[in-house]
């Protein structure tokens, strides 16, 4: 299957100006400033004069099953849809539980992945939510990331009242099995922390780079735009390699 896009703006992402666009299945395979050579009957062909042709976008940060229900069952979120995601430009997710780990649970959140997948876009997921008992689906975060394709790392929160105030060795020990198994599944292995608002900010993260010298490329915070002196806290972590 061809399709021809022509008279795109194209940003690469760069701006590259107007240009045509030749994808074969799911690949680009050209990029020119006139492609008609291609045009034939068995080509689908899009003008796209006037629109915009981007990179799709990565969310690595979403509920892709549906959060909220702090308020009871009322306030659950529904489930995202493809249309959604797609109207904002996102062609990858990476889904993930948040406070609520009893009326969801990591096996919805797979099958939510898997789903958005057969609809056409990529996407991943994180096991764990809040608590410090890390909800997985096959018993442990290591075998999750071997065995499981879509499982890139483990959630986490810190320095919130809704966490489960996990401890340094408590972290390390989620660290190892996130790196270990990205070793053995040939992933990156990341640990998603979820930030609150308390006084303690990144100071937990901060000691397992610099007391237990746990290397910080592999700890992804998150939420950190809560006050000033957290996001200050969160510069000087990307200033160390941190993502």
């Amino acid at each position: 299957m061809l399709t021809l896009i022509k008279n795109t703006t194209l940003y690469s992402p760069k701006k590259l100006g107007t240009k045509d666009v030749l994808i074969a299945g799911k690949k680009i395979v050209a990029i020119g400033d006139n492609l008609d050579a291609f045009k034939n009957k068995e080509v689908t062909i899009f003008d796209a004069k006037g629109k915009i042709t981007t990179p799709g976008l990565i969310d690595q940060h979403i509920h892709i099953n549906g959060a909220g229900g702090k308020q009871g069952f009322a306030s659950m979120t529904p489930e995202i849809s493809i249309s959604e995601l797609i109207a904002c430009g996102t062609t990858t997710v990476n889904g993930l539980l948040g406070t609520d780990g009893t009326a969801r649970n990591i096996k919805s959140l797979y099958g939510k992945a898997k789903a958005l997948e057969e609809e056409g876009i990529s996407s991943y997921i994180f096991c764990g939510y809040y608590g410090v008992d890390s909800l997985t689906v096959t018993g442990s975060i290591e075998d999750d990331m071997v065995f499981i394709d879509k499982v890139l790392g483990c959630k986490i929160a810190i320095s919130d009242i809704r966490s489960s105030y996990p401890t340094a060795q408590e972290l390390i020990r989620k660290l190892r099995a996130v790196r270990v198994g990205g070793f053995l599944s040939q992933k990156k292995g990341i640990l998603h922390v979820h930030l609150g608002g308390l006084d303690s900010k990144l100071d937990p993260l901060f000691e397992l780079v610099e007391k237990y010298q746990f290397p910080i490329e592999h700890i992804s915070p998150t939420h950190v735009g809560r006050t000033k002196e957290l996001f200050d806290d969160a510069i000087r972590f990307a200033k160390m390699g941190g993502l």
